[in-house]
C-alpha cells in the first residue's frame, strides 16, 4: 500500500472507532448516575443519608460530570470494537510470534489494570476514614468534580502501576535483560515500587503505601520467576541447535578434510563494439506529446 492508502485506512478505521465511542457515550447516558453513585459510595458511607451531599462551584459542572462519567462508560463498552480496529491497521506489519505476544499481553494487561483499580478503590475508601475523621468539629463539604477526578485519577495511577510487570517480561523477551540480572536489581526495584506508593497514594499514613508497594513487588518477583523460565526453555532450546557452542565462540574448520577446488572453464571475452552516437535532442516545440 501507498502512503495515501494507508492514510484513507487510518482515516477510515478512526472514524469508526469514534462513531462507536459516540454510540457508547449515548448508551452510558443512561447509566451515568449509578456510576457515580458507586465512585461516591465510600464518601457517603462516612455520613447519614441526608449528610452526604457535594457541592458545585458552577451551575453546569454537573451535567459536564455525566457527560464525562457516560464518555467514560463508551469507552470501556466501545473498547472491543476500538480496539479491533487499532488491531487490524497495525497487525499486518507484525511478524507471527509478534502477534502471538501482543495476544499474551491483550490477555494479560486488562485482568492487572482492573485489580489496580480495584485496589484504588479499597485503598480510597480507608483514606477518606483518615482525612475525614481527623477533623470533627468542622463541617466538611467537597467539591463534586474534584472528588471524581481524585478517585478516578487513583484508579488510573493504580492500574497503570500494575503493568509495570509486563514490561519487565517483555524486556526478558525481547532478550535486553536476563532473570539474574532482574534478581540483582531487586532492592533498587523494591524502593522505586514503594517510591511510587508514596507518591500516589493520598494519605500520609504507612498502609496505603505499603499496600501498593508490596503488591509491585509480588508482581515483580512474579515477572522474574517468568524470566528464569523463558531463560531455561532459551538456553535448551539453544543447546538442541548450537550444542554447548557459545554465542560468541568460533567453529572450528577442518582443513585437512577440505576438498581441493579445481579451476573454472575459460569464458572467454567479447569484443566490445563502440557505442552509438547520441542524437541530438530535438526542439522543444516539437517534443510535446499529447498529455503535456
Amino acid at each position: 500500500m501507498t502512503l495515501m492508502e494507508h492514510l484513507r485506512e487510518l482515516r477510515s478505521r478512526l472514524f469508526k472507532a469514534s462513531l462507536a465511542v459516540v454510540i457508547g457515550l449515548c448508551i452510558g447516558l443512561f447509566f451515568s448516575k449509578r456510576a457515580l453513585e458507586f465512585i461516591n459510595r465510600p464518601y457517603c458511607e462516612l455520613h447519614p443519608k441526608e449528610m452526604c451531599s457535594f457541592v458545585s462551584t458552577s451551575p453546569v459542572s454537573p451535567f459536564l460530570l455525566d457527560l464525562r462519567v457516560a464518555l467514560y462508560l463508551g469507552l470501556l463498552m466501545a473498547a472491543p470494537f476500538w480496539l479491533y480496529q487499532l488491531w487490524a491497521f497495525i497487525a499486518p506489519g507484525l511478524h507471527r510470534n509478534e502477534r502471538r505476544y501482543t495476544y499474551a499481553f491483550a490477555a494479560v494487561a486488562a485482568p492487572l489494570f482492573f485489580a489496580g483499580s480495584t485496589l484504588a478503590y479499597l485503598v480510597v475508601s480507608k483514606s477518606l476514614h483518615f482525612f475525614l475523621g481527623v477533623s470533627t468539629d468542622y463541617r466538611i463539604t467537597i467539591d463534586l468534580s474534584g472528588y471524581f477526578d481524585f478517585v478516578t485519577n487513583m484508579m488510573l495511577l493504580f492500574g497503570a502501576g500494575f503493568e509495570f510487570p509486563l514490561i519487565v517480561v517483555m524486556l526478558n523477551l525481547v532478550g535486553l535483560v536476563s532473570a539474574r540480572r532482574l534478581l540483582g536489581w531487586w532492592r533498587i526495584a523494591v524502593f522505586l515500587m514503594f517510591v511510587f506508593g508514596a507518591v500516589v497514594t493520598p494519605t500520609p499514613d504507612p498502609f496505603g503505601m505499603s499496600i501498593l508497594g508490596g503488591s509491585l513487588a509480588l508482581l515483580y518477583f512474579g515477572a522474574v520467576g517468568f524470566a528464569f523460565v523463558n531463560d531455561r526453555r532459551r538456553a535448551r532450546r539453544h543447546r538442541e541447535e548450537f550444542g554447548d557452542v557459545d554465542d560468541d565462540e568460533v567453529s572450528p574448520i577442518a582443513f585437512d578434510d577440505a576438498e581441493p577446488v579445481e579451476g573454472g572453464d575459460d569464458v572467454g571475452l567479447d569484443v566490445m563494439h563502440p557505442s552509438e552516437p547520441v542524437a541530438a535532442p530535438r526542439p522543444l516545440d516539437r517534443r510535446y506529446d499529447d498529455m503535456t
